[in-house]
């Protein structure tokens, strides 16, 4: 019995005529962070919208929490496929929130609407994961008034609210300032020693060798090196590997100096 939250073997993913995944292969435990890192267009998006059926790989096969959920370029039936996506919970770049929504309702959609939980047993779950994101004061805030690290917490709790197996982050910081993008990555943090397994596509690399079980790395839709974090960061052997996190490590030392 595999203990693997997310099994994708020998994805092959094209948009037209350009091959976005060539043969890409990773396995995720359960209570795995893994981090990935690569130039952008290396696929890294691509990759982790396949994961959850937002993207489908022409060849290949994904399975999410035990089910089947791609083989051979097909998904499961749309019924189906939802019931799985609420096993993988994504948060994107952009925020998403419902604006004519409070903040308190925007978290407590999901499970009063998918999961078809009372409305106030939803609400009460939403207070809760507020809480735990550092945002229960604002509970009946609209979205406007947020800043964006505040709405990114938000979509963090309203992905969690559906209780998902597993949690996907395709590059949550990328749009925010750094002061912003510190207190998301500090409730990721906390997420991670919570145990959830977590897939997280992004460019902080302190926050990598801090978090990540393993690190992976992609250039031009391959996979080119893979290993536990520590190593990694100590003794890449992929040219690639070494100029990401030489340039990355520059970055952040300079950021740290300003």
């Amino acid at each position: 019995m595999s203990t693997a939250i997310i099994e994708a073997l020998n994805l092959d993913k094209y948009f037209d005529q350009h091959h976005v995944l060539k043969q890409v292969s990773l396995s995720v435990a359960r209570g795995e962070v893994v981090v990935i890192i690569g130039p952008s267009g290396s696929g890294k998006s691509t990759f982790l919208r396949c994961c959850n059926g937002l993207e489908v790989a022409q060849l290949g096969s994904i399975r999410l929490c035990g089910q089947q959920l791609l083989q051979d370029g097909k998904l499961l039936t749309e019924p189906d496929l939802n019931i799985l996506r609420r096993q993988a919970g994504m948060v994107f770049q952009s925020f998403n929130l419902f604006p004519h929504l409070s903040i308190l309702d925007n978290v407590a959609i999901g499970p009063h609407k998918i999961l078809k939980q009372g409305r106030a047993f939803a609400r009460q779950l939403a207070l809760e994961l507020l809480e735990k994101v550092g945002l229960a004061h604002k509970a009946q805030a609209m979205p406007a008034s947020l800043s964006g690290g505040q709405k990114q917490r938000v979509a963090i709790a309203r992905a969690l609210a559906l209780q998902p197996e597993v949690m996907l982050f395709d590059e949550p910081t990328s749009a925010l300032d750094p002061e912003l993008t510190r207190e998301v990555l500090e409730v990721m943090k906390q997420l991670a020693q919570d145990g959830m397994t977590m897939i997280i596509v992004t460019h902080e690399m302190n926050f990598a060798r801090e978090v990540a079980d393993r690190l992976v790395v992609m250039e031009d839709g391959v996979i080119v090196e893979q290993g536990p974090t520590r190593t990694l960061f100590s003794s890449p052997t992929h040219p690639r590997t070494r100029a990401l996190l030489q340039h990355a490590l520059i970055s952040a030392g300079e950021k740290h100096e300003h």
